[in-house]
């Protein structure tokens, strides 16, 4: 099990990307949320298996997320087991 923290930059506020990636999370099973910040970026948190964690880093760069995503950074760190659901903040 990991965390994926990954930040969004691009026009990703106000057009359902939070709503798109809490859809596409609970698809595959993973834990978490999605939360805008003040500077326009969109924070995603999410823990699971590497495999669905990674699936969805490649949903978020694919270019079919709601919005325009001009570029993804991720790390990632060993899952907390803190996170139920999947929230839009």
């Amino acid at each position: 099990m990991v965390r994926l923290t990954a930040w969004v930059h691009g026009r990703v506020q106000g057009v359902g990307f939070r709503w798109w990636t809490r859809a596409r999370a609970l698809e595959l099973g993973l834990s978490g949320h999605a939360a805008n910040q003040r500077d326009g970026r969109v924070l995603v948190t999410a823990e699971g298996p590497r495999a669905q964690c990674e699936k969805l880093l490649a949903m978020l760069n694919s270019g079919d997320t709601p919005g325009k995503v001009t570029l993804v950074v991720e790390s990632w760190d060993e899952a907390r087991g803190d996170l139920t659901g999947f929230e839009e903040r």
